[in-house]
């Protein structure tokens, strides 16, 4: 009896990490309570201060989006930076400061935009300045905000599904409202609540899960301070909330999507000027049908975990070291096991780090991410690497600048056959939109991707982005993978089809209305390679989009 109680435990080994890796985190955090109280003891204190005397120009702590892969560096000095100032003569001498990016898809979490230039003296003035930073006593602050989108798309060989139709066009209109509300007690306390109505309005086709969410929260947490120590300091967070790391090739709050992407857990984080290490256990949010008039609920068959630490040892240049987990009990389809990748009882760890700079106008990125663990009973082994070099060629107007990147992910050698390793790479919850291609037909998984980019402002306030890729199976026994990581395709000519998927092209131009609008306009076409000539006969994918966006 004791030999099997043994067996059992050794056994079970592949699930401990999550739950040592999330503990250390948290108990590392939490130990510099300890170490660094927030609060002075009495017997330190000289006199008393007044509460009313704390600064709050530097809460609440915001994160600045990570540096994506394939970044534009945007455009400086003299010029017009949005429409309106041209149409208006408003020549400025350097960009404004604003909390938006210029342009018309935003990841960052509204509980990272930062306002908090409003505390100091010089700054533009706003409309929508009085809904920011309002006070309601000595050291309570509130802020109101919001966002409001509106998408029409067609697209052309929809989805690339075999439950899909060849020669299916989908025409539609998104419609997402955003609403939040932010309140804090000096930099001790912060409670966010933040609301999404998400609709799909005339689809041709049955609307994708990320198209609609009927009134429903996107984050609800609080937030509440740990220590101070190190330069730094440290939280924990409770609650519903977006996460984003890194390039967001594995954590991203998937702006695209109508419905964005939210969890709900507990995660600790810690700040200062050179290093952020944060710790997570959270579970992902699973949509509710519109039809259906309850609120979102966490998925309780699927854990992640996570350790993450970023070192910025330069302006512009960020190194990141990680490890996560995905325990996934769910079960799928049968078309979708291919290489057992969404098939049930999976815990896959990943394992990665990622280097991304620049050096005199040269730009440069490379990311390595392992994976182990079991799925469906048998050992995982992948791996994905994302590389790329560019250079901006900082002398000639219009601000050009050019990236050429390889993408890869494996793929199973055999992946009819389920005694054997899984070598699928598994993308997690990835911004795929963003390093895939636009149609969102190819995602991380099974695929060589050699693309590259090309950028430049006409004006300060007009970005175009031009960007080609041409997609290979990684390995041809395996299936194509969409952006959402399930298997869309496989091969039937046992694999005669060859390996070449196809090539993709993707346009985008974004107007800079003025700080608080953005017009997009995109067109993406794909090129139909021998694999999908002779799974997918007569189809050649194309998408066009304009999206009107508004924040405040």
């Amino acid at each position: 009896m004791n030999i099997k109680s043994i067996k059992i435990n050794l056994t079970s080994w592949h699930r401990w990490p999550p739950q040592i890796i999330l503990g250390a985190g948290i108990l590392g955090l939490s130990f510099q309570v300890l170490a660094n109280p927030t609060t002075t003891p009495k017997a330190a204190a000289a006199a008393p201060v007044a509460e009313s005397a704390f600064d709050m120009s530097k809460v609440p702590l915001v994160t600045p989006m990570p540096r994506p892969g394939v970044s534009i560096t945007p455009p400086s000095g003299p010029g017009y930076y949005s429409l309106w100032d041209q149409i208006t003569g408003n020549e400025r001498k350097a960009p404004p400061v604003a909390p938006y990016a210029p342009f018309g898809l935003l990841p960052t979490s509204s509980f990272d935009i930062d306002f908090r230039y409003l505390a100091k003296p010089g700054y533009e003035k706003d409309l929508f300045d009085p809904l920011k930073r309002i006070k309601l006593a000595d050291d309570w602050l509130v802020s109101f905000g919001g966002n409001f989108w509106y998408r029409h798309v067609h697209e052309s060989d929809s989805r690339l599904t075999r439950d899909t139709p060849d020669n299916t066009d989908n025409t539609f209109n998104l419609v997402r409202t955003r609403l939040h509300a932010d309140i804090w007690y000096q930099d001790k306390f912060r409670l966010f609540a933040e609301g999404i109505d998400s609709r799909s309005l005339s689809q041709t086709l049955a609307p994708l899960a990320i198209d609609a969410n009927h009134t429903d929260m996107l984050n609800l947490f609080a937030d509440i301070k740990l220590a101070t120590a190190k330069e730094g300091v440290a939280y924990v967070r409770v609650g519903r909330q977006e996460l984003l790391y890194g390039s967001q090739r594995l954590i991203s709050t998937l702006d695209w999507a109508n419905t964005r992407r939210t969890f709900q857990g507990v995660k600790t984080f810690w700040r200062n000027p050179k290093l952020d290490v944060d710790a997570f256990w959270v579970r992902p949010m699973n949509i509710i049908p519109s039809s259906n008039q309850n609120f979102d609920n966490w998925d309780t068959n699927r854990n992640f975990y996570g350790l993450w630490a970023t070192y910025k040892p330069q302006r512009g240049h960020f190194a990141d070291l990680y490890f996560l987990s995905l325990d996934n009990n769910n079960s799928t389809g049968a078309r979708h096991v291919i290489g057992s990748l969404h098939s049930d009882n999976s815990l896959v760890h990943t394992v990665g780090t990622r280097y991304i700079g620049d050096t005199n106008n040269f730009l440069y990125e490379l990311e390595g991410m392992y994976q182990f663990g079991q799925r469906s009973g048998r050992d995982v082994s992948a791996f994905a690497v994302a590389s790329g070099t560019g250079y901006r060629f900082a002398a000639l107007p219009m601000n050009p600048q050019m990236w050429i990147r390889y993408d890869f992910a494996s793929g199973t050698r055999n992946g009819g056959d389920h005694t054997n390793t899984s070598n699928t790479f598994n993308q997690l919850f990835p911004f795929g939109h963003y390093y895939m291609g636009f149609l969102d037909r190819v995602g991380r998984q099974n695929i060589h991707d050699f693309n590259s980019q090309v950028t430049f402002h006409p004006q300060q306030w007009l970005t175009v982005i031009a960007q080609y890729h041409r997609f290979y199976l990684a390995n041809k026994a395996d299936a194509l993978y969409n952006a959402a990581g399930f298997a869309s395709l496989y091969d039937n000519t046992g694999g005669q089809a060859g390996s070449h998927v196809g090539d993709e092209m993707d346009l985008r131009f974004n107007i800079h209305v003025n700080r608080h609008q953005d017009v997009l306009l995109g067109y993406s076409k794909l090129w139909a390679g021998e694999y999908l000539k002779a799974n997918k006969p007569g189809v050649s994918p194309d998408l066009l989009y304009v999206q009107y966006s508004f924040r405040f």
